[in-house]
């Protein structure tokens, strides 16, 4: 069965209010991440490869330097869909119930939480990601390049955001340190993130 591409988990247009354009969508959702998507079916066909799990297909890739491409792909594919699904309109603010603790506990308050994200996500060089994760029970931050991401070192992603400049570029232009603001202030689907840390 072929990779598919996920719907948006909103209407391209909704995060619009909140510093996100319809455009950006069109370009992101329907142009990068469709490519991955193709690509990953183009470069996965008739191989041992097609009938795994996108999971698997990232980690079996990562670690055999002959498939790059293939991991490049499946990993950005993997990547966008769990983007879309931590934003949400009208997101952002403060975590609640448990994940507020574990916040707290790991970070010693929100407020050190949130800047510690938005120094990882700023200075990423070059095209890359930011996370918040969960490693043997402990929550963190972290920053990969390019396609690569935490499930490739045995961590569960809890929340990301794409620093990739093609994320914010027709927004915000070069101002990347706004756009992570307003992904933590507008964007932030906690709930998604309360999700994943439950099932970690």
């Amino acid at each position: 069965m072929a990779f598919q591409q996920p719907p948006l988990p909103f209407d391209p247009a909704a995060l619009k209010p909140y510093g996100m354009s319809a455009e950006t969508f069109e370009f992101h959702y329907g142009k990068h991440h469709k490519a991955y998507v193709d690509n990953l079916n183009k470069l996965t066909q008739d191989t041992e490869l097609a009938d795994k799990s996108l999971e698997d297909v990232i980690r079996v890739s990562f670690s055999d330097p002959t498939k790059g491409g293939i991991f490049n792909n499946a990993a950005q594919v993997w990547n966008h869909t769990f983007f879309w699904n931590s934003l949400k309109p009208g997101g952002g603010g403060l975590p609640t119930g448990e994940l507020a603790a574990r916040i707290d506990s790991a970070f010693g308050s929100y407020d050190e939480f949130k800047g510690q994200f938005k120094t990882a996500a700023a200075t990423q060089f070059g095209s890359g990601w930011a996370w918040l994760v969960s490693e043997a029970g402990t929550l963190k931050i972290t920053k990969t390049a390019n396609a690569e991401n935490p499930l490739v070192h045995g961590q569960v992603p809890l929340l990301t955001l794409d620093v990739w400049e093609h994320a914010y570029y027709l927004d915000f232009q070069n101002r990347r340190p706004d756009f992570i603001d307003n992904f933590l202030n507008q964007l932030v689907n906690w709930e998604f993130v309360s999700k994943n840390l439950a099932s970690a």
